[in-house]
């Protein structure tokens, strides 16, 4: 399983620690903060892959923070972690963004496996061999458990959807891959939503790797994509 990030906001300090010390153990990478200020701005710099968010919060509560997060990102999972128990609490969660509503107290057993099935993370099959720690694309080598993409000039860390993009259409280069096709492999479905942010993920991977010109993304119009490492300068 890539590593996945995982901003968890909690200013319950001893809740806290139990939780960011267990998502560690089964390999997530957790930024804790305890505030919903500093909390969104972690969420800018470090680009986490999903958003776990206590509702009450010092200063701005979980659900404003949820909201400034979607005014940047339509895209990342959110799941809500609170004591408030009423309907109206629930379906303004929903409505403020959330992908997810878990009640206080909740087993870790439960929120792991919520975290999994939002980022439709897939367990390793028993047996299967180690993944390959890194794979040489044109000039850059991308490190597949770190997520990290390092150029001769440039090194980019990479999200978990940037990181399952790139290693999809690295694995079907060359070949003309059906837009429906990496939809339902990374987001589960083809909806309007996930094909609109299909498009943003595409741009922001072409900039990644600008600086080999042997390395295109070719769109296909009408189908989908074609992944080229050999075009002529």
């Amino acid at each position: 399983m890539s590593r996945v990030k995982v901003l968890y906001v909690e200013d319950e300090q001893f809740l806290g620690k139990i939780v960011k010390e267990t998502l560690e153990s089964r390999g997530f990478e957790v930024l804790m903060e305890t505030n919903g200020e500093t909390a969104l701005q972690t969420f800018l710099t470090e680009l986490p892959d999903i958003c776990v968010l206590d509702v009450m919060l010092p200063g701005i509560s979980g659900f404003e923070l949820a909201e400034a997060i979607r005014n940047e990102n339509d895209d990342i999972p959110v799941i809500f972690l609170t004591a408030k128990v009423q309907t109206e609490d629930v379906v303004k969660g929903f409505r403020v963004g959330g992908n997810d509503y878990i009640r206080k107290p909740f087993s870790m057993e439960e929120l792991i496996v919520r975290i999994e099935n939002l980022l439709r993370i897939k367990p390793e099959p028993a047996g299967a061999a180690a993944p390959q720690e890194a794979l040489i694309i044109g000039t850059y080598r991308f490190h597949l458990q770190r997520q990290i993409l390092q150029g001769t000039e440039t090194e980019k860390r990479l999200s978990y959807r940037e990181s399952e993009l790139l290693k999809f259409l690295w694995q079907n280069r060359s070949t003309v891959i059906d837009r429906r096709a990496i939809l339902n492999e990374l987001w589960g479905n083809d909806s309007f939503f996930n094909s609109r942010n299909l498009d943003v993920y595409i741009t922001r991977l072409r900039g990644y790797l600008k600086e080999d010109p042997a390395l295109e993304i070719i769109t296909i119009k009408g189908v989908g994509y074609r992944f080229v490492a050999d075009c002529p300068l």
